[in-house]
C-alpha cells in the first residue's frame, strides 16, 4: 500500500510521515520542492505517476495571527487552491482513501465551549483569521462532497493549536507556542531581562504535541469513514498569561514579561470537543511540560534552522 503525505516538510505533515516510516509502509513525500500544489497540471502529472492508495493532505500555507490578519488573499487563495488541485488530482488517480487536516479556526468565534464538530458553520468567525478558515471549511466541504458524488472514503480531521520539533519559531508568522518559545529562549540566550508579548494573556488555548497527532491519524485511517470531520486535541486548554509564564520557567528565563495589550487577542476561548476521536481508542501522550521542554530542547539544538 502505497500512502502519499502531501506536506511533507512541514510539522504536521513531517510527523505523520516520519511516524508512517517507522511502521515501514511505503510513504510518498510530496512538497512544494517536488511539485508546487498551485500548479493543477504539475500536482495531476505526480498523482497520476505515482498511484498512492492513500492520500494524506497536509498541505497548507498557515501562519499566525499578523500574518492571518494582513495576508488575507494569500491564506484563502493558496490553500483553496492547493487543496482542490490535490483533491481532483487524487480523485483521477482513484485515490479511495484520503484524509484532509483541516484547523479548528473553522468554528464560530463565539460557539459553546468545549467546541463540538456540529458547531461548525453555526455562527460568525474570528475575523483575523477569518480567510484561512475559510479555506478549511472549503476544504472540509469539497470532502464531504466527493464522498456525496462519486462514493469516495475520504475523511476531514481538525487539530487544535500544534507544536513540536520543526515548528515555525518566526516571530512575524509562527503561532503563538513556538513564537514564545524563541522569544524567551533567544532572551535568555543574550541575557535579555524584559519579554514583550503581543494582548492581554486573558485568551484561552489548547495545544497537541504534533506526534499525538500522527498517531491519531493512523487511527482514525484504520478506524473512521463517515461523513463528520473529527476534532483532534487535547481536551483541555490554558491561558496564554500561564503558557508564557510555564515556557519562561522551562527556559530559564528570570526576567520581566509584559503584555501589549493594543495587539489583538483573537478568540477568547478554544477548546476541542474530543470524545469522538478518544471513542475510536486514541488519547494523547504527551503532557504539556514534556512537550515545551523537547520543544525547546529542540530549538536550541537546531537553532540556525529554526530561527529562519
Amino acid at each position: 500500500m502505497r500512502i502519499l503525505v502531501a506536506g511533507n516538510t512541514g510539522l504536521a505533515g513531517r510527523a505523520i510521515y516520519e511516524r508512517l516510516r517507522s511502521s515501514n509502509c511505503n510513504v510518498i513525500g510530496l512538497n512544494s520542492k517536488v511539485v508546487d500544489l498551485l500548479d493543477q497540471k504539475a500536482t495531476l502529472d505526480f498523482l497520476m505517476d505515482n498511484r498512492p492508495d492513500i492520500v494524506i493532505d497536509a498541505a497548507a500555507y498557515v501562519g499566525g495571527i499578523a500574518a492571518n490578519d494582513s495576508q488575507p488573499v494569500s491564506f484563502l487563495s493558496r490553500n483553496v487552491l492547493m487543496q482542490t488541485h490535490l483533491m481532483n488530482a487524487s480523485h483521477a488517480a482513484n485515490v479511495n482513501r484520503l484524509l484532509f487536516l483541516g484547523s479548528s479556526c473553522i468554528y464560530p468565534r463565539n460557539c459553546p465551549q468545549p467546541i463540538k464538530e456540529e458547531y461548525l458553520l453555526s455562527g460568525y468567525l474570528e475575523r483575523s483569521n477569518s480567510a484561512y478558515a475559510i479555506a478549511k471549511i472549503a476544504g472540509v466541504e469539497l470532502v464531504k462532497a466527493y464522498r456525496k458524488q462519486y462514493k469516495r472514503e475520504w475523511i476531514s480531521i481538525m487539530p487544535c493549536n500544534l507544536y513540536g520539533p520543526h515548528d515555525n519559531f518566526n516571530l512575524e508568522t509562527g503561532h503563538v507556542l513556538p513564537a514564545l518559545v524563541n522569544k524567551f529562549v533567544s532572551a535568555v540566550d543574550r541575557g535579555v531581562n524584559k519579554v514583550e508579548i503581543w494582548g492581554s494573556g486573558n485568551p484561552r488555548r489548547e495545544f497537541l504535541h504534533v506526534s499525538d497527532l500522527a498517531e491519531a491519524v493512523v487511527i482514525v485511517l484504520e478506524k473512521y469513514n463517515e461523513d463528520s470531520h473529527l476534532n483532534i486535541g487535547f481536551g483541555s486548554d490554558i491561558s496564554i498569561r500561564e503558557l508564557a509564564e510555564k515556557i519562561a520557567t522551562i527556559s530559564n528565563f528570570r526576567g520581566e514579561i509584559s503584555w501589549n495589550s493594543n495587539k489583538p487577542d483573537g478568540v477568547e476561548r478554544k477548546v476541542l470537543d474530543v470524545s469522538r476521536i478518544t471513542s475510536l481508542g486514541w488519547k494523547p501522550k504527551v503532557a504539556l511540560d514534556e512537550g515545551i521542554s523537547s520543544t525547546i530542547d529542540w530549538f536550541r539544538g537546531n537553532s540556525r534552522e529554526a530561527r529562519l
